[in-house]
């Protein structure tokens, strides 16, 4: 697949630096709507600034029972929270 190789590249990238600082993922917004969570991204960027290193996105997939829902983490090293 194109692209295959970048992408875990990028995240050996970021699981060593993720493992270099010590500290934890904070839960900032969950939703079921794929539009919302872009528009918050999009917000989060404009009003924060943070490196997109620091920021992780969860898909939850649904299935019959339960719908996809998305949930926005940023990454809070020890020393700050």
């Amino acid at each position: 697949m194109p692209g295959q190789q970048k992408r875990k590249r990028s995240r050996e990238r970021a699981h060593r630096r993720a493992t270099a600082v010590p500290g934890h993922w904070e839960p900032l917004f969950s939703t079921q709507v794929h539009a919302e969570m872009k528009e918050y991204i999009r917000r989060l960027y404009a009003e924060r600034e943070i490196a997109p290193e620091c920021v992780r996105i969860d898909q939850f997939c649904g299935r019959n029972t339960h719908p996809t829902s998305y949930r926005v983490s940023i990454f809070v090293p020890d020393g700050s929270a």
